[in-house]
């Protein structure tokens, strides 16, 4: 036994004195999300909308779609919003309606998700990649002008993260020009920009119901956001085949319609929809006053007249994959969004687009950490994160430094 115990000692020994170490004091669980505590805190809600449905047998384009898109126009302050199957479509559908296709181009940041690429090609267009903002993470307006072209139809900005892109700048830029502008609101639904609400500040936004999104429903959906009447039913004729009544196709569409489950769920989540930003809010602030000090870590910083949605809190710091495999190994989650710039994805550089050069989107891709955030996440977990993250960054190589 004195033999074992000696060894327990040695090695925990090794394990205290080794300098990349971080110490479990008082280890508290962390979830990056929690979706099914999100789930139980509000049972009732959500199961009595979802039987109602059932009871009703209306599973497609039922009556809580037409009510969802309606408080949905409501809470946002546009006239018209149109749901669909994903935030995906809800970009395609965007493109659609305005025409955007063969022979034009899209100017786009090369520092967000796939899908926002992606769209613009399934549509016949060309992306056109212009350089972000380092402290927005958004598209950076100074370069919209020089990337503009005569094929130029579109420009999709991203709200990442959680910002409002700063669309009247890039509206001066191309609105003489005719181009249109839009808003990817995947991320920044819920925030605003000078009192104007994340859908409302260009002609057009989608947006993502996607589980992980601030208002999240259990599976997938989307939808677009218009003031114009007649893009409006555009939209909803290209969801639906096309279809301007029964049976009257007037255009080329699909099928991209809003499960009527998803649309309950929404109701219910749209209902307490601003305490939970409200709570993001939270978690994000506690972040920031424990970590605006911590040498090695750069917080994120709001743009004059935005609030956030917080979808996520992205963080910069040096040898950002060290820093993760440290704190993963401390128990403590955190994400990369994203790990590259676009352009960079294999599907891509076979198309030719390997040589782009953007540095501000790559050396974010290389830098940002994002951390747990969801309104669930309590002071305890907020301080474990803290904790984790100021000793990961603490046993980097003398200097490393602030990036």
């Amino acid at each position: 036994m004195a033999m074992i115990a000696g060894t327990i000692c040695c090695v925990l020994a090794r394990r205290i004195s080794f300098k990349g170490a971080i110490r479990m004091t008082n280890p508290v669980n962390v979830k990056m999300l929690d979706l099914p505590a999100e789930y139980h805190a509000r049972k009732a809600e959500y199961d009595a909308a979802l039987a109602e449905v059932f009871e009703s047998g209306m599973y497609v384009l039922g009556g809580p779609v037409r009510a969802f898109e309606s408080e949905l126009a409501s809470y946002i302050g546009v006239e018209h919003a149109v749901t669909c199957g994903n935030g995906t479509d809800a970009l395609i559908l965007t493109l659609r309606a305005l025409g955007v296709g063969p022979g034009d181009e899209v100017i786009t940041t090369p520092f967000t998700f796939f899908a926002t690429t992606e769209v613009i090609f399934n549509v016949g267009a060309k992306p056109v990649f212009v350089d972000i903002d380092p402290v927005t993470f958004n598209l950076n307006p100074s370069g919209v002008s020089a990337a503009q072209t005569p094929r130029t139809k579109a420009v999709l900005s991203v709200g990442l993260y959680g910002q409002v892109p700063d669309i009247e700048a890039i509206r001066q830029v191309v609105n003489p020009h005719g181009v249109y502008v839009l808003e990817d609101a995947a991320q920044s639904f819920g925030a605003t920009r000078h009192g104007v609400r994340s859908g409302a500040v260009s002609k057009l936004a989608a947006t993502s119901f996607f589980p992980t999104k601030p208002l999240g429903c259990f599976g997938d959906g989307g939808a677009c956001f218009t003031d114009d009447a007649d893009l409006a039913q555009r939209l909803k004729m290209l969801r639906h085949h096309g279809d301007a009544g029964r049976y009257d196709h007037r255009m080329l569409g699909w099928n991209s319609r809003l499960d009527t489950l998803q649309a309950a769920v929404l109701r219910v989540k749209l209902r307490h929809f601003e305490e939970d930003l409200a709570a993001r809010r939270r978690v994000a602030d506690a972040y920031t006053s424990r970590l605006a000090d911590v040498d090695g870590v750069t917080v994120p910083r709001l743009a004059d007249g935005n609030t956030s949605a917080w979808a996520q809190y992205a963080v910069r710091v040096s040898r950002r994959d060290v820093v993760l495999e440290t704190m993963r190994n401390a128990g403590v989650p955190a994400a990369v969004h994203y790990p590259m710039a676009v352009y960079h994805q294999p599907a891509l550089r076979e198309l030719g687009f390997g040589d782009q050069h953007c540095p501000q989107a790559e050396r974010a891709a290389d830098e940002v950490l994002c951390l747990p955030i969801h309104p669930l996440l309590t002071e305890p977990q907020i301080d474990r994160v803290v904790e984790v993250l100021t000793q990961a960054v603490g046993v980097l190589p003398t200097g490393a430094g602030r990036p």
